[in-house]
């Protein structure tokens, strides 16, 4: 991730596992190769090539033209700055197109493609998965069609920022102002822009989908869009997102994220049968204690006395099943990544990052620390073999550079944020304050520990917004993690929650 998304992929800013720094070395060795020659040539944009297809979505046939092409972002002398690469998908025999719903979507990071939405949730082709989404199929995997698209809805348009998927900078040795937090939304929001007036699109209804990095992507873009060019957005999706680092970055003295990863644990538990009983009270209570009695013992640092501490840690073993003696030599703080370890030690399992739903093998038993991400791995290779197959197969690109699923290019990320943490909740906030028809939904997974819900629901908890645009905003939940929608029955509630949500008056 995001590692993250991956898929889709989020870095936690301040904090690197292990894990993250060899994949993110595996990343830039992997990128490294002759094919990549390719991008020291000046851009050429190619032509966008278009097919003809059909999908059947809750049983009626929905024919489509999708494109697949680059777009030239420009300074203001008309010089190229970066090639955007972009699939879109736009429903035929529409006799208004200035009324039909228009959807963008991205993952995130940051250095993520949108694979991972478009053949893993939202496009008329996806990858198949197992029911649950939890075990890995034989390989080679290819498309086939979904019926839980939403194109019968919206036109869809999946974007890769700069440096991912086939995007790339003009000069790579100025391609630094891409790689950050402000010059991100710069290209994206103009890449939006372009793709808007290409197509006449000004009078459409208008929505984004950001996944992981994504979602703070989205909340910036709401706002910048608003005030740069004047496009009113009519919805944004937060998709297992996070709008402010500090939640999920455990650091001496910022204590809030071990809280916040407490309700994710005790769903995780429950899932593996370690705690018993009703899943939604459990994840509730966990909530309700992580937000009062645990967040307050956390403030009190080493002035906690040892008559709490066991008080403390008893609540938590509840919740997650772990020893409490376990639990106070770690000073009640349980980081995810040791979780992930502990939790199924004695059956010698590790547990996934972006899903928790799944166990693998353990790599070394020793360690306190797990070996890889199992759940990255369940969907990796299918999603990267399916991608390129589609790319030349289906859609009829050619193209000899790589195809960046998930790169280390985009790093060192700009954070734009020195002695502090990033946030952009302001962004959200202000972009509902301006735009009071402008809807928001936030989607969490119960078993995600990339980006706990927790931490986004605590950020939309504290915008300093009027009632009525509170109002505005709706979170919805599924059973499995980061990429729920690798589990089929939270694809389709998703599809469902993402018509209402787009079709709502």
């Amino acid at each position: 991730m995001t590692n993250g998304h991956f898929s889709a992929c989020l870095l936690p800013m301040h904090w690197t596992s292990p894990l993250t720094l060899l994949v993110g070395l595996l990343l830039t060795a992997g990128s490294v190769c002759a094919e990549d020659k390719k991008d020291e040539a000046k851009l050429e944009q190619k032509e966008p090539v278009s097919r003809d297809g059909s999908v059947t979505i809750a049983g009626a046939q929905i024919d489509y033209t999708v494109t697949t092409g680059e777009l030239n972002l420009k300074n203001d002398k008309g010089e190229a700055q970066a090639s955007i690469f972009h699939v879109s998908y736009i429903k035929k025999d529409v006799k208004d197109v200035g009324t039909r719903p228009v959807l963008f979507a991205f993952n995130g990071g940051p250095g993520s493609s949108a694979v991972w939405l478009h053949l893993g949730a939202l496009g008329p082709k996806i990858i198949p998965t197992s029911a649950d989404g939890t075990k890995a199929l034989k390989p080679p995997v290819t498309v086939v069609g979904n019926p839980q698209s939403i194109l019968d809805v919206a036109d869809l348009v999946f974007v890769d920022p700069v440096a991912t998927g086939l995007s790339r900078p003009e000069d790579k040795n100025k391609s630094k102002q891409f790689f950050g937090v402000n010059g991100d939304l710069d290209s994206m929001s103009d890449f939006i822009r372009r793709w808007v007036t290409q197509h006449k699109r000004w009078s459409s209804p208008k929505f984004i989908l950001g996944e992981s990095y994504g979602s703070l992507r989205a909340a910036g873009l709401s706002d910048k869009l608003q005030k740069r060019y004047g496009m009113h957005l009519n919805g944004v999706i937060l998709l297992s997102g996070l709008l402010d680092y500090r939640t999920l970055s455990p650091s001496p003295g910022n204590d809030l994220s071990y809280s916040i990863f407490l309700p994710s644990f005790a769903a995780t538990a429950h899932h593996h049968g370690k705690i018993k009983g009703d899943r939604e009270t459990i994840v509730k209570d966990a909530k309700e204690f992580a937000t009062t009695t645990y967040r307050t013992a956390l403030h009190r640092g080493q002035t906690l006395d040892d008559a709490s501490k066991q008080k403390i840690a008893a609540k938590l073993s509840e919740f997650t099943s772990l020893d409490p003696q376990w639990i106070i030599a770690n000073h009640l703080r349980i980081s995810p990544t040791k979780f992930r370890k502990q939790l199924l030690k004695s059956e010698g399992k590790v547990l996934g990052r972006f899903d928790a739903r799944v166990a693998w093998d353990a790599i070394d038993s020793s360690s306190d620390y797990p070996d890889y991400d199992p759940s990255y791995s369940v969907v990796h290779g299918p999603i990267s073999t399916a991608m390129l197959d589609y790319l030349g197969r289906d859609l009829g690109w050619k193209d000899e550079r790589v195809y960046e699923i998930l790169t280390g290019k985009v790093h060192p990320w700009n954070w734009n944020a020195n002695n502090s943490y990033v946030n952009l909740s302001g962004s959200i906030a202000s972009a509902l304050k301006h735009n009071p028809k402008l809807r928001v939904l936030v989607q969490c997974g119960h078993t995600d520990l990339a980006t706990p819900a927790n931490g986004i629901l605590y950020s939309i908890n504290h915008l300093m917004l009027p009632k009525a645009q509170r109002a505005n905003i709706k979170t919805v939940w599924y059973d499995a993690g980061h990429m729920f929608y690798l589990n089929q029955t939270d694809l389709e509630k998703m599809r469902k929650d993402l018509v209402s949500f787009i079709t709502e008056e």
